[in-house]
């Protein structure tokens, strides 16, 4: 993400987080765009599972009541 074009963000942080990010050398910048990247990718996720939740029940129970298509081939 860092080779993409920049754009200014105002963020609003406590006072003893700031300092203490400050005080380690932290770049704040760098840290807001891991912790929103992160976030951004569990929020997917917990959508993605929710939008295909009809499907993962169905297969899972597919796999209760029949076991795991293939499961004779398997060599271990």
């Amino acid at each position: 993400m860092s080779s993409r074009a920049r754009k200014a963000a105002n963020l609003s942080l406590p006072e003893p987080l700031l300092n203490e990010a400050k005080a380690l050398g932290i770049n704040l910048s760098r840290a807001a765009e891991l912790g929103i990247s992160a976030a951004i990718a569990e929020e997917r996720a917990r959508l993605w599972k929710l939008e295909n939740a009809e499907a993962l029940a169905s297969s899972n129970t597919y796999v209760a009541e029949n076991g795991l298509p293939l499961s004779a081939f398997r060599q271990f």
